[in-house]
């Protein structure tokens, strides 16, 4: 881990500039205007330089700032070979500007090299270029050992500040796109969980609602093929006309649920067992439920009574609610059907296939998702469905 850490490049993300704002671009530009407004008259100013001298310095000068850029966007990109050969040539360019009696560019070279490679390479190369280029500095400086020993001081600090800046920056940038990925992950989590509440509904709605027209247009097919009275077969008919538009008003209250919006449970458990001709208990103290659990002890009595319906024509039908500390509890039971198909009422056998095969999982579904459980199962010959959703 340790020998990593010493070849380890800084952050990319730190160093890029993709996200940079408008004023610290404006800062960035301007200070390097005014540093190479201030290396140049340097360089000039003395009147050291005439004639060709002038213009071999200018050039001199052009292509150390070149070598500068070149080592500034390879480091930048992190390309280990041209860094360092860049690095070792701001170092011989500056030799040349020294013996050429142009020292304020060969002391930028010097000490822009040690503050940048300190900044920008892993620490092992950065401490070898930095100390490359500060030994050519304090080599070639005429200045006091105590102003020497400040400009290598404060290159160092500065070099080590601005990588702990560029570290922290790169940083919080990675944060920053993860917490954007947990935000798109959660947000792509809502919408399918979303997805999967309105598959229930559609499937709690249309599995009622069609499985109940089965029914009653099964009956009514097999009382024509008995010769039954016409009367029933039209009673038949009507039920099943009746259950559509039933159908109608359940899709109306589904999309209203999915608002958080229908009519209080006991209420509902009121008007299914009256039209189902199912008992009713209520025990405990009535109380407002969530509108989750609300839905799902609505669903799973509608689900329940339909299979009553359906499994085991004929049989009494008996729904209990329980209002407990902390929770409620739907049970609903189903006595042993009569023995023997009627003429008056279809097989259970050819009911049994007009459903979906898919209620008793979605009401499990339903209650799990809520922390609840949910048993169904035969019972004295009849079958039982038990729901407990905390509320």
């Amino acid at each position: 881990m340790a020998g990593w850490y010493w070849t380890r490049w800084p952050s990319r993300e730190g160093i890029g500039r993709e996200d940079e704002s408008r004023p610290r671009r404006v800062l960035t530009v301007f200070g390097r205007t005014v540093l190479v407004v201030v290396v140049g008259w340097g360089t000039f100013s003395g009147g050291r330089y005439t004639g060709w001298a002038a213009a071999a310095a200018a050039a001199g000068l052009a292509a150390a700032f070149a070598l500068s850029a070149g080592y500034l966007r390879a480091s930048r990109e992190q390309r280990p070979a041209a860094s360092y050969l860049l690095a070792a040539g701001l170092v011989g360019a500056g030799w040349i500007a020294n013996q050429g009696l142009a020292y304020t560019l060969a002391d930028f070279l010097w000490i822009g090299l040690a503050v940048t490679a300190l900044i920008r390479l892993p620490p092992a190369p950065a401490l070898c270029a930095a100390a490359v280029a500060l030994g050519s500095y304090t080599a070639a400086s005429p200045a006091s050992w105590l102003s020497i020993a400040a400009t290598i001081g404060g290159s160092v600090l500065v070099g080590f500040l601005l990588r702990l800046d560029i570290e922290a920056r790169g940083t919080a940038r990675l944060l920053l796109a993860q917490e954007r990925a947990a935000r798109a992950a959660e947000a792509e989590s809502a919408a399918l969980a979303e997805r999967a509440r309105i598959a229930r509904e559609i499937h709690d709605v249309l599995a009622h609602s069609l499985s109940a027209q089965l029914v009653h247009l099964e009956a009514a097919r097999l009382m024509l093929d008995a010769g039954t009275d016409r009367e029933q077969v039209r009673e038949r008919v009507v039920a099943a006309r009746r259950m559509a538009q039933d159908g109608l008003a359940e899709t109306r209250q589904a999309l209203s649920a999915l608002r958080g919006e229908f009519t209080p449970v006991g209420e509902f458990l009121v008007e299914l067992t009256g039209r189902e001709r199912a008992a009713l208990t209520v025990t405990g103290t009535p109380r407002p439920l969530a509108a989750e659990a609300a839905l799902a002890v609505r669903r799973t009595a509608q689900e329940a009574v339909t299979n009553v319906r359906k499994h085991a024509s004929g049989a009494r039908c008996a729904v209990e609610l329980r209002y407990l500390d902390g929770a409620v509890e739907l049970e609903v039971r189903n006595t042993r059907p009569p023995r023997g198909p009627s003429a008056a009422e279809p097989a259970s056998g050819e009911l049994a296939a007009s459903g979906s095969g898919y209620g008793l999982l979605g009401m499990r579904e339903r209650a799990e998702l809520l922390g609840g459980t949910l048993l169904a199962g035969p019972e004295d010959g009849g079958w039982r469905v038990l729901l407990r959703v905390p509320a």
